[in-house]
């Protein structure tokens, strides 16, 4: 049978609980009986000295009655709860406090060192109890010389009854603290167990492929950052299988959109409809749909690439000439259409440490995008500049700008804003994507600042060559 977390850690608890009790009673018991036996025979060998002593001065020429003496011994051994014999040398019972008929008696193998290098003798006493007793004894010495012994007894079952209502105490503390304990088990259940029931629902949730549920708890500690992370996981995974949806989905239509023009040019061409002396035009549009398609591929396999973190060919170059160079290369088509480029520079030269082919790419998608948006006999601006250890690079139009509800959602692979799809017939929706990585891949950022109707620029920046 499996058994879940939680039951596991019950089991273990309840485990600890029990052997902790039988350790603690074991040990404890021990160790009581051992402390109440030492302490009750330190206390009677204590007071058969004093009886000792007491009898030492009768011996000792002293005037003492022995009514007197055996008062005390009387006394002391009800105060004891203990038998407290006098014996002589040869082990005969003079004198016994419960006044029963072992006086008189004779101890059978008397040997008063019985007790060995303890203050203290556990046993039946040479045979005269018929149950265990603690025994002590003092010697009555008088004039230098050893006249008898102070023997006291007491029941080793009278001991062990005084160390069980110790222990009584130590039992009911025990179960005080482990009741206590069970404290314990209610934190981990509302702040372990529970959360991670909610947190494995959750998990089931997502394998099953509902990215949409929401792991609800509101915790400040590591379940509730798991929790969190979870969410925004499962948020993001969501949004990346839509992001793919929509991808293949674009990706269809930008394809499928010049395959069948393509298609449709060389069906007609075939079957008659367009006649020979049309075939030029039409082939024309054919090889215009099929760079477009080549155009679409080359975007498609430079965002790979870049998704690939391929290694960037870094080396210190003068941004205004690649700059210039790449306007150039707009000749032809701005002069079709009458638009002019203004360039700035804050220095003759500004060195900058980047991969110059990339950023050759940056600049030519940024001002291919600013043409094809401008009006005719508008001007672009580009900028160049430093601050510090940047160069900063703008390129700025005077075009139809970006919506404001689309200028976050620019730099998506395939966006295109409404108001682009009219005059962006051979775009890809790859252009701002691509720049946008290869920037990020530099370290650096990119910003765009646009007004609908009236124009963008977008704005990035570049680390300044180091001076050598």
């Amino acid at each position: 049978m499996k058994l879940s977390l939680y039951l596991k850690f019950i089991a273990g608890y309840l485990v600890f609980g029990v052997l902790g009790f039988i350790a603690v009673s074991t040990v404890s018991s021990t160790m009581m009986n051992r402390y109440m036996t030492r302490g009750r025979a330190e206390a009677m060998y204590d007071e058969a000295n004093l009886i000792a002593s007491a009898y030492s001065n009768i011996y000792q020429g002293e005037r003492q009655s022995l009514d007197s003496v055996y008062e005390q011994l009387q006394a002391v051994a009800v105060f004891l709860r203990a038998e407290i014999w006098v014996v002589n040398r040869q082990g005969v019972i003079v004198v016994d406090s419960n006044a029963s008929q072992r006086t008189g008696n004779t101890i059978e193998g008397f040997d008063p060192t019985v007790t060995g290098n303890k203050s203290y003798a556990v046993g039946d006493y040479f045979g005269q109890f018929s149950y265990d007793v603690v025994s002590v004894s003092a010697p009555i010495i008088g004039n230098y010389n050893t006249y008898g012994y102070v023997v006291v007894h007491m029941p080793l079952s009278q001991i062990r009854a005084d160390s069980d209502q110790g222990l009584d105490v130590i039992y009911i503390s025990a179960a005080v603290i482990f009741v206590l304990s069970l404290i314990i088990l209610l934190v981990f259940t509302m702040t372990v167990y529970v959360p991670l029931k909610k947190i494995t629902e959750g998990a089931k949730q997502y394998a099953a492929g509902n990215l949409e549920y929401q792991i609800d708890l509101d915790q400040n500690d590591e379940m509730g950052y798991l929790a969190a992370t979870l969410n925004y996981m499962s948020t993001e995974l969501d949004r990346m299988e839509e992001y793919q949806r929509t991808f293949i989905a674009n990706v269809s239509h930008d394809f499928r959109s010049p395959l069948t023009s393509i298609k449709g040019y060389l069906e007609a061409i075939i079957d008659g409809t367009i006649p020979p002396e049309m075939y030029e035009k039409y082939l024309k549009r054919v090889i215009s749909e099929t760079e477009r398609l080549t155009k679409l591929t080359q975007g498609l396999l430079t965002l790979n690439s870049l998704d690939g973190k391929a290694c960037l060919n870094r080396s210190n170059f003068d941004i205004n000439r690649v700059i210039k160079d790449t306007a150039a290369s707009f000749e032809g088509t701005c002069l079709g259409r009458d638009i002019n480029f203004d360039l700035t520079f804050a220095d003759n030269i500004q060195m900058v440490y980047a991969d110059m082919g990339r950023i050759q790419q940056v600049l030519y998608n940024l001002i291919d995008n600013a043409i094809k948006f401008s009006s005719d006999g508008s001007t672009i601006f580009i900028q160049a500049y430093h601050r510090n250890e940047k160069i900063f690079v703008s390129v700025k139009d005077t075009g139809i700008g970006i919506p404001k509800d689309s200028v976050k959602k620019i730099w998506e692979r395939f966006y295109k804003t409404d108001q682009s799809r009219g005059r962006d017939k051979k775009g890809t929706g790859l252009g701002l994507s691509i720049v946008k990585e290869i920037i990020q891949d530099h370290g650096e950022n990119i910003d765009v600042i646009s007004t609908e109707g009236v124009g963008s620029e977008f704005i990035f920046s570049l680390p300044r060559a180091a001076v050598s």
